[in-house]
């Protein structure tokens, strides 16, 4: 009798097992993004020098950001794809600094503006 409830009970593990790793599987997919924490936003104003489809940024030559940051050209990730699609290099622009406590940072509300005068 016990090598009859042995293998019932075998036949049981090897029916459960795929089972319960199917449904592991489908938990850790399932998981949330984590949050980047409360943000921190900044006025940048700055000229874009170049944009990267496949990344989702813009190179932007922007101003001092008083209490943040002296002037510099850097990449900006871009969170809205419909923003992203709007902008054009050579373009003179006003958008916010997105800057969380994670260390992330993005831009957001993006306005052209006019150029300056020469």
């Amino acid at each position: 009798m016990t090598a009859a409830l042995s293998l019932l009970l075998k036949r049981t593990v090897l029916r459960i097992l795929p089972i319960f790793f199917a449904l592991l599987l489908l938990i850790g997919c399932n998981r949330q993004p984590e949050s980047k924490g409360p943000a921190k936003h900044y006025e940048l104003n700055g000229r874009i020098t170049a944009l990267d489809p496949k990344n989702q940024t813009a190179t932007i030559d922007a101003a001092a950001i008083p209490n943040y940051m002296e002037a510099m050209t850097m990449a900006y990730p871009i969170e809205s794809k419909a923003e992203f699609e709007m902008l054009r290099v050579g373009e003179v622009v006003r958008a916010t600094v997105n800057v969380y406590d994670s260390g992330d940072y993005n831009l957001s509300g993006i306005q052209e503006q006019q150029a300056p005068a020469k």
